[in-house]
């Protein structure tokens, strides 16, 4: 049977193959026209003082961090994200990896953003606390495509919609949706669906649309494809 996996908005997936693949970065923005910093600036040790704290809280389970420091100019926001379905101590593990790594990539840089496999990162010296925003954005997709293209987009079609909704009406800790549906000649497509939780139902529903709409432009047919936006 084909192992067919799709995603959507804030929205990671993997292949049943690769699940047990090591944490790597997938896609990253240094954001310059954000703005710059010089080294051990009062921004910069904001910055690295945040990034060390921002797993502290032991009490998260729910795999979604929000986190500020600093005052006025100097203030740093950052939003950690993992994938719905990742436990703790590996959200936990991702995200302090990302710190690392996304901080070596974009040494000077207020704004940044990062997505490895089990989870997000990003910060910025604005407010970034629910707030939807669908850029900067990439989507990855496997060239094959699937057979009967036809109805394989009509389930897929069907398989997103309904993982939007659900995804959408999330409460304040996670907004995230996993399920799969099965298309022509027995092919199961695994899809999954997640926003960061501080957005609205509405924002949520709107990101997801928007993600989707990537991949019907970009990948559609083809047997896995994966979008991914800051919210």
């Amino acid at each position: 049977m084909s192992v067919i996996s799709f995603i959507c908005c804030l929205l990671f997936i993997i292949t049943i193959s690769q699940a047990s693949a090591q944490p790597s970065f997938v896609n990253h923005f240094c954001l310059s026209d954000k703005g710059r910093f010089t080294a051990n600036n009062t921004y910069h040790t904001n910055l690295n003082t945040l990034l060390s704290n921002l797993t502290s809280n032991t009490g998260i389970d729910y795999g979604f961090y929000n986190l500020s420091y600093g005052e006025n100019m100097d203030k740093v926001n950052a939003i950690g994200l993992c994938r719905g379905d990742v436990k703790p101590d590996e959200c936990s593990s991702c995200l302090n990896n990302s710190t690392v790594l996304l901080t070596q990539l974009c040494p000077n840089q207020k704004e940044a953003i990062g997505w490895y496999d089990k989870c997000m990162l990003r910060y910025s010296n604005r407010s970034i606390y629910g707030v939807m925003e669908t850029s900067p954005l990439f989507y990855l997709s496997e060239i094959t495509n699937a057979t009967d293209v036809d109805q394989f987009n009509q389930v897929l079609g069907n398989l997103m919609s309904n993982l939007t909704g659900i995804a959408a009406s999330g409460n304040s800790l996670r907004k995230y949706a996993a399920a799969n549906a099965t298309a022509p000649n027995s092919q199961t497509i695994y899809g999954a669906a997640q926003c960061t939780p501080d957005l609205s139902e509405q924002d949520c529903n709107s990101c997801l649309v928007e993600a989707f709409s990537r991949i019907t432009s970009c990948c559609i047919g083809n047997i896995s494809g994966r979008v991914a936006a800051p919210s």
